[in-house]
């Protein structure tokens, strides 16, 4: 075996990567995560809640990841029926981030009531689940927030990647923040 066919084997292979974004300030991290698992190779869709849309525009997404951008149940694109359940089962990978308290308490409680968590509802059993939450220190230590968490953990299979502790857009500082693209990264691709 040369040179270029060892590094060409220990290339990580290429994944369906569907990323879901809510509704929080850290949303334009999750623009430089996307640019990074594009830039590795990997097929990346991106499901936006509205609210995400308030913070990133959806053409942001586009643009760097090169696929269309899903926002709306009733938006079309790629798939002409069940389009939730073909996103759902089109990805090897989930991560959600930011994972907000809000969206994390939808799927907890199995809430469908926008496209992400409709999709991730649908997402078949045995694919890998991520999330990076995203909240403000006392929403973090809410007790609810708390056993939503422990929902998605030990009932739903999901991992987290952080949060982090430092400085929040609320203007104080403490544990809830998104860790950073490159650990969501590398959390999500090894």
């Amino acid at each position: 075996m040369n040179a270029a066919e060892h590094d060409a084997s220990a290339a990580p292979q290429p994944m369906k990567l569907l990323v879901g974004v809510s509704g929080g300030i850290a949303c334009y991290k999750t623009a430089a995560l996307v640019s990074k698992l594009a830039q590795a190779g990997h097929e990346v869709t991106v499901a936006m809640t509205e609210s995400a849309t308030k913070f990133v525009t959806p053409l942001t997404f586009e643009t760097l990841s090169g696929r269309p951008v899903y926002t709306s149940l009733w938006q079309h694109g790629e798939y002409s029926y069940a389009q939730h359940i073909e996103l759902a089962r089109w990805a090897d990978r989930v991560v959600i981030a930011p994972a907000t308290a809000n969206l994390i308490a939808k799927v907890a409680h199995g809430i469908c009531d926008d496209l992400l968590s409709t999709i991730l509802c649908a997402v078949p059993q045995g694919t890998p689940l991520f999330a990076a939450p995203a909240m403000n220190a006392d929403m973090w230590a809410n007790p609810i927030v708390q056993k939503n968490l422990a929902v998605l953990k030990d009932e739903l299979g999901y991992r987290f990647i952080g949060p982090g502790e430092g400085w929040q857009a609320c203007r104080t500082s403490g544990a809830g923040r998104m860790s950073e693209p490159d650990e969501i990264y590398d959390a999500v691709t090894t």
